[in-house]
């Protein structure tokens, strides 16, 4: 079977299938696994090149509505009769489990999906009995952009992996998925650790030392106490197994007398 992705998280579920050989053409923002560096690029994930798509004769195109604008590309897929399914917009770690027996189902490759849904279930089990050991959860800011400042709130994954990795995402008060604050609101709640994770920019981008200068940072406990974390936003803000990854990070950085010490090339998913 012949397929495309059009969105980071389904080329990611698409490896934890073992389905890689099967992809002949990505967006231009899938950077994973290291197998896809070769393939014909269409386009960004709002503005895909149907005109490629079309190209390449795909058998099946994984479409995504996780971003506001992907509409569009479904509207030329229809418009054009290119065969496509939209893979699900996880905000749970177990829907993110589901979406790769959708895809597996898809695709045909339901054994393989769900060799990989166990073996990721089973993780989350784990974790979900080591963040039992925790006896005082460190409280987290999540910080996806800047300016202005976005982060998590409760109906988001990020909430979710701070429990499991014995913490509390600090705005996991607000019931939306993502969140709109400030600096000033940030100091107030005075979190344990900030964790950097701006979607779409590469860690070695993010220079620590303006976040620093914001003014009265420094008198928060997470600067105080050097808990100030540039992440690897691919682990953190894309609904793909990865997540697991992310996941094994955070929990060792913030418990690491109770929790698995992260290996970077070890993934806890496979």
């Amino acid at each position: 079977m012949k397929l495309i992705s059009i969105c980071p998280s389904n080329t990611e579920i698409v490896a934890y299938l073992g389905l890689t050989s099967s992809l002949i053409g990505v967006d231009d923002y899938s950077d994973w696994p290291e197998e896809i560096k070769e393939l014909p690029r269409l386009g960004p994930d709002l503005n895909i090149n149907m005109d490629k798509v079309e190209e390449l004769q795909p058998d099946l195109v994984l479409a995504s509505l996780t971003v506001p604008g992907m509409e569009r590309n479904i509207e030329e897929l229809e418009k054009r009769n290119i065969p496509y399914v939209i893979v699900p917009n996880p905000t749970t770690l177990q829907e993110v489990a589901d979406s790769l027996l959708f895809v597996g189902k898809a695709t045909n490759s339901i054994e393989k999906a769900t060799i990989a849904y166990e073996k990721f279930t089973s993780k989350i089990r784990d974790y979900k009995a080591l963040s039992k050991k925790v006896e005082i959860p460190k409280t987290i800011y999540w910080e996806w952009w800047a300016k202005p400042v976005f982060t998590p709130g409760a109906s988001n994954w990020l909430t979710e992996i701070s429990q499991l990795a014995g913490g509390h995402n600090i705005f996991s008060d607000h019931e939306e998925a993502s969140i709109q604050t400030d600096w000033h609101e940030v100091r107030r709640r005075n979190p344990d650790v900030i964790s950097v994770v701006w979607v779409g920019v590469q860690k070695e981008k993010v220079n620590p030392k303006v976040i620093l200068k914001r003014p009265e940072w420094d008198q928060m406990d997470a600067i105080k106490n050097q808990q100030l974390y540039i992440l690897d936003e691919p682990l953190f803000c894309r609904p793909s197994p990865r997540l697991l990854l992310g996941l094994a990070k955070i929990a060792s950085l913030l418990h690491p007398d109770i929790y698995p010490t992260y290996i970077e090339k070890v993934d806890p998913a496979t």
